[in-house]
Parts: structure tokens; sequence; C-alpha cells
């Protein structure tokens, strides 16, 4: 079998060999032609963690054809399987998971008024990213903000719709006294706000 991936940036050629390698019938030998440096190290990676041999040949025209040959029935789990797999020997970091932690409904300081509008501002913008946040929090004053009458309200309602996860503090509902005002995502504690904040790929305070 012949793969063309001339053109093809990682993690393409690796993720496309790794789908090749499980058609090959007993015996056959996949030939990957590359054109650039990464592609003929990453696929080569990828065939020796699959016990396939390689055998590398210049082609002089600033392509390489990589033959591999299976030592060993290995297979993956799908094109995700493939496409995560290939991450990694192109040293592609994982999609990171964005957990945004709020503590007041007060941004920054100085003036309580600018505060709030600044707050409100946050949240705004928030909602209007390409990649939402995987998880907000809300803590302490933030939790004011998941509540009826909120004015950042509606821009939270608008992410919970899209599937952005929102857990406000109940022991923070409770002391302000507005837990029966809950008007968006659900209710947690301390414990789990720790464990989202922890494993987090990526943290914004406010």
């Amino acid at each position: 079998m012949v793969l063309n991936c001339k053109g093809k940036p990682c993690p393409e050629p690796v993720v496309l060999s790794i789908k090749a390698l499980k058609e090959l019938a007993a015996g056959e030998v996949l030939e990957v032609i590359v054109d650039n440096a990464a592609a003929v190290e990453n696929v080569s990676r990828m065939a020796d963690s699959k016990k396939c041999t390689v055998a590398k040949t210049d082609n002089g025209d600033g392509t390489w054809t990589l033959a591999l040959t299976p030592t060993d029935a290995a297979a993956l789990g799908g094109e995700a399987a493939a496409e995560a797999e290939a991450a990694v020997f192109c040293n592609i970091p994982a999609k990171r998971t964005l957990v945004v932690a709020v503590g007041t409904d007060e941004m920054g300081q100085g003036d309580a008024t600018l505060g709030r509008n600044l707050a409100k501002a946050f949240v705004y913008a928030l909602a209007q990213q390409e990649e939402l946040p995987a998880t907000i929090l809300f803590f302490n004053g933030g939790a004011k903000l998941t509540v009826e009458g909120s004015p950042a309200l509606a821009d939270l309602q608008d992410m919970a719709e899209r599937g952005v996860e929102i857990l406000t503090c109940g022991t923070c509902l409770d002391f302000y006294g507005i837990k029966e005002k809950l008007a968006v995502g659900g209710v947690t504690n301390m414990y789990t706000i720790v464990e989202k904040m922890s494993k987090a790929g990526h943290l914004i305070r406010i």
C-alpha cells in the first residue's frame, strides 16, 4: 500500500499511517511518502512503537519514502485514538482544559461600581471567545453572579447551553442567603472546586 503524505503537516502523516497500518493485509508493506524531516522522524517513531521495521529512502527530490513492515499485529481503537496517539509522536500538547475561578462580583481593586461593571464585562467577553472554558467556578462574592438578578446571568446561561459547566459554592450561597435564587448551573463544594482547579490545563482566576 502506498500512502502519499506530501504537503501534509504533522500530525496528518502519523494519523494516516496509523489508520493505514490497520488496513494492511498479512505480509503487506506500507510505503509512506513525506516531504519534511519532521514527518520522517515522527512516522518512524510511531512505526517503532508499533513494532514495524522502517526502511527510509531519500528520493532526491525533497521527499522520502518510508517502508513500514509490521512484525506484530498492532491496532488502535479508531480515528480518535489514532489522532490522540499521533499527538504524542508529534509532541502536540493535548487540548487544554480551561477553568475559570470567580471569587468576587467585583473585578479588580478600587471603585465598587466600576468593579461590578468590569465583572459583568469579563463574563460577557468570556462568552464571546472561540474556545469556551470547560468549567466556571463561583465562590465567595462570585456566587452573586449566578443568581436571579445578576447582570451576568444571560451570558452565563448562554455558556451553560453551549456546554460550559457552571458550579457555585453551596456554602457561599447559604452564607449570602441566595441559594434559592440560583439561576444557572449547579451547586458544588470546596473539594470539587479544588479538584477542578488542580486538574485544569489552564486556570484563570478573578
